[in-house]
């Protein structure tokens, strides 16, 4: 499976956006992230959730495809169209890294 994917359903009208990518943590440690975007196409996302860590790249994409498979179930299909969220994704990545680096931080400076 791809590191990133772009699924669509429209509903009432509208064309709902959900577009997902996986990412690795900084720090070099082997820890993965999963970042999902929603919302209606050709506007912001309303949403964005990151799941993890997951040690190692398998555990992150095993995580995608259970996504996948249930949005799919829900009426989304594959989406060819390029991602545009990507800009909002970048800013949760560097949050969650942010957050990765204070908590191991926290821990590394205990006696």
């Amino acid at each position: 499976m791809s590191q990133s994917l772009c699924l669509n359903r429209q509903c009432l009208g509208l064309v709902t956006r959900i577009e997902c990518t996986i990412h690795p943590l900084t720090g070099g440690n082997g820890l993965w992230t999963l970042l999902c975007a929603a919302g209606i196409a050709g506007a912001q996302p309303t949403a964005i959730k990151a799941q993890g860590p997951f040690r190692g790249l398998r555990a992150a994409e095993s995580v995608l495809d259970a996504i996948v498979s249930n949005l799919q179930k829900q009426g989304y299909c594959d989406s060819d169209s390029p991602a545009i969220w990507q800009l909002h994704m970048r800013a949760e990545l560097r949050k969650v890294n942010a957050n990765q680096a204070r908590f191991l931080g926290g821990w590394e400076s205990r006696p």
